[in-house]
C-alpha cells in the first residue's frame, strides 16, 4: 500500500508566529500532521492577547485565526513560565515580560534580575501550556500540561527556546537549554498537553481534518 505523501497529510494551523513552538508541535505531532503557521498568513492581523488566564489568550488566538481561515483546522497555544514566588510572574506575559520590544534574551536576563535574592528554596517554577483545537469557530476541545522545577541562577545551554536555558526541570540535572530535543518533547509542559490533543485528533471524522 503506497505511503501518503506530504501533499496528502492533514494540515494543522497553528496560531503562533513563533517558529520554535511550531518546530516542536511538528515533531511532537509526528509524520501523520503538517503543521503550518501564521508566517504563512502575512495578511493575517497581530492578535491582541486580552486575557488574564492562558485558556482566555489561547481562545482568542484560535478564534481570531478560524474567522480568518474558515474551514480550518487551528490550534493555538498559549503558554508560559509560572514562578509562585513572584506572584505568578511573569505568566500570561511571559513573551512580553521585559517590555513590548522583549526579546528571549531579555526576558530571561529580567527573571534572573528579580530572582537574585531569593532563597535556592524559593525559585520553584513551573511551565504551562494550555492548547485550544477549534474548527469554522467551533472549540473542538481544550488540553492544559505542567511541568515543575526550578529557576537556575544563570543560563545553561542554548538549546530551545524562551526561558529554557534558565529552566531545570523536576528530577533532571539539566535545563530544557541542554536537554536533548527527544527527552524535552517527552516530558515538558507543551508535550503533556499534545498528548491529549493528539487524542482529539484521532477521533476527528475525515471530513473533520480535511
Amino acid at each position: 500500500m503506497p505511503s501518503r505523501t506530504s501533499r496528502q497529510r492533514p494540515v494543522l494551523w497553528v496560531a503562533t508566529r513563533n517558529r520554535g513552538k511550531s518546530r516542536e508541535f511538528q515533531s511532537m505531532l509526528g509524520k501523520g500532521w503538517k503543521v503550518r503557521d501564521l508566517h504563512a498568513l502575512p495578511k493575517m492581523r497581530e492578535i491582541r492577547e486580552t486575557g488574564r488566564t492562558f485558556l482566555q489568550n489561547a481562545k482568542i488566538k484560535a478564534l481570531a485565526v478560524s474567522s480568518f481561515m474558515p474551514g480550518r483546522l487551528i490550534l493555538a497555544d498559549d503558554s508560559g513560565l509560572v514562578v509562585p514566588a513572584l506572584g505568578g510572574k511573569p505568566g500570561v506575559r511571559s513573551a512580553r515580560f521585559s517590555g513590548l520590544q522583549a526579546t528571549d534574551e531579555s526576558n530571561r536576563r529580567k527573571l534572573l534580575q528579580s530572582m537574585a535574592r531569593l532563597a535556592p528554596g524559593r525559585r520553584r517554577a513551573y511551565f504551562q501550556a494550555t492548547l485550544v483545537l477549534v474548527k469554522s469557530g467551533r472549540v473542538l476541545g481544550v488540553k492544559t500540561g505542567r511541568v515543575w522545577g526550578h529557576i537556575t541562577q544563570s543560563e545553561h545551554g542554548g538549546g530551545g527556546f524562551g526561558y529554557d536555558p534558565i529552566f531545570q526541570p523536576r528530577g533532571y540535572s539539566k535545563t530544557f537549554g541542554l536537554l536533548s530535543e527527544r527527552i524535552k518533547n517527552r516530558i515538558s509542559h507543551r508535550a503533556v498537553a499534545v498528548k491529549g490533543v493528539r487524542k482529539l485528533l484521532s477521533r476527528l471524522s475525515p471530513s473533520m481534518r480535511a
